[in-house]
């Protein structure tokens, strides 16, 4: 290959390399418009329960729900855990809800862990991610805040304290 046909290749690769590039950036501002937004209506599902029958979301209106997207391999899932429980046991009997999702995991993982945890609201089992994807979720922990007419009312990404859930679940309790 003579120098000349050599800066063509290299100019081809550079400007394939800028395409993908823009490509990725694009990608990564512009907003999904199928995805669940503040504001928006939380799409309703049904998931087989950890300890106990099928769930719906339906299920659930008329409670303020704390909807967390997690699994056991997150770092950050684990240590928002105690306080995800936490505010579920205090804030129960006046009509919260905590639903843990988990990502994919088999029972044989996910129930040592909910028990090392001391987790006792419902921990739902998304084996084939359906209802991951319905709900757009990227990174995890993902939490949506649900009010009892069932509208998103805030999502929060990444591994949240009790004082920022108890702030967040006061919009939402009924």
């Amino acid at each position: 290959m003579n120098k000349k046909n050599r800066i063509y290749v290299r100019v081809a690769i550079l400007g394939l390399l800028l395409v993908a590039l823009v490509f990725a950036l694009y990608s990564s501002f512009v907003k999904d418009p199928n995805a669940v937004k503040v504001g928006s209506t939380a799409p309703n599902f049904s998931l087989e329960q950890l300890n106990g029958p099928e769930m719906s979301l339906s299920d659930l209106k008329g409670k303020g729900v704390v909807l967390n997207f997690w699994g056991t391999w997150c770092e950050p899932c684990k240590a928002e855990m105690p306080a995800l429980q936490q505010k579920y046991e205090a804030l129960k009997d006046k009509g919260l809800v905590v639903v843990g999702v988990n990502i994919g995991e088999a029972p044989v993982t996910v129930e040592p862990f909910v028990k090392q945890m001391g987790v006792n609201f419902p921990i739902l089992l998304d084996r084939n991610s359906q209802i991951t994807k319905l709900y757009r979720i990227g990174p995890i922990p993902t939490t949506f805040f649900v009010s009892p007419d069932g509208k998103v009312e805030e999502i929060f990404i990444g591994q949240m304290n009790e004082a920022m859930i108890e702030s967040k679940v006061a919009k939402i309790l009924p």
